[in-house]
């Protein structure tokens, strides 16, 4: 088992790369196997980018219309929520967030 969540993937530069990595198994010029390393590596890769790299901040205020914990993964769904950054602002009619527990590398 990976030892890095997979939800990146379903970023938009995620679901990108998972688009190139089909074309290029059908198309012949890389095997699955080796797009399962690239997308392990992706996994890795976007959480250590994330946790070393990014140091905005926001502050948010909305209703919580919903919420969940499953194995260390919490989902909230949030209504007419209000983001505050730095030097922006931004609203929407609703919102998901997910939130894993962190983990390092080599802690099972």
């Amino acid at each position: 088992m990976s030892q890095y969540y997979e939800h990146y993937r379903k970023s938009s530069i995620g679901l990108a790369l998972i688009d190139s990595l089909d074309e290029l198994i059908q198309s012949g010029h890389i095997n699955p196997q080796l797009a399962m390393r690239v997308l392990a590596q992706f996994d890795m890769s976007i959480a250590e980018a994330l946790s070393t790299r990014v140091r905005n901040r926001v502050q948010f205020k909305a209703h919580l219309d919903n919420y969940r914990s499953l194995d260390d993964v919490w989902t909230f769904v949030l209504s007419n929520p209000a983001f505050r950054f730095e030097q922006d602002s931004v609203t929407a009619e609703k919102v998901k967030i997910v939130a894993c527990k962190a983990r390092v590398p080599g802690e099972s």
